[in-house]
């Protein structure tokens, strides 16, 4: 079996500490992560050990329930999580690392990378069902990470009026 990445980059307008306190909030992710439907079962801040479910859109019109465990925290830096679910993906993990720096205008901000691995078995079969998923997950992905730069942006705009 052969075990594939995709990765992807985005710079959230907000400084690190603020990302970090959405991105670790579990029980949010319906809120800005594109391929969930709805959180059905969370445990609020994210800890090691602890999982979280969710109900996933994923290929078209197909749909998945998925459960996440969290296996890394190093806080403001990186997030590690494993999930199963997602048939014929295993062994899949989603990465998000985090690095402070500043928007074009100076502020504080800060360079998100979201990685996901996993492995799809089938022979030839599971390569090309990558070649078909991998676009739509990058797109996902850059989705997701636009999805928390607006929330939070807006969550910003709200609590300064």
């Amino acid at each position: 079996m052969t075990k594939f990445h995709v990765t992807e980059h985005a710079v959230v307008d907000a400084p690190v500490e603020r990302v970090w306190e959405v991105v670790s909030r579990t029980d949010r992710y319906a809120e800005w992560v594109a391929g969930a439907i709805e959180v059905t079962d969370h445990h609020g801040v994210a800890t090691v050990g602890r999982t979280y479910a969710e109900r996933n859109r994923t290929l078209g019109p197909l749909r998945t329930n998925s459960v996440w465990t969290v296996v890394e925290i190093d806080p403001l830096r990186r997030r590690v999580d494993t999930g199963v679910g997602f048939a014929p993906l295993k062994d899949v993990t989603s990465i998000f690392e985090f690095e402070p720096t500043r928007s074009a205008d100076g502020r504080e901000a800060t360079r998100m990378t979201y990685r996901v691995e996993y492995v799809i078995g089938l022979g030839p079969v599971g390569l090309l069902l990558d070649r078909i998923q991998r676009p739509g997950m990058r797109a996902d992905m850059r989705t997701s990470m636009a999805g928390l730069n607006t929330l939070i942006r807006s969550e910003t705009v709200g609590a300064h009026g």
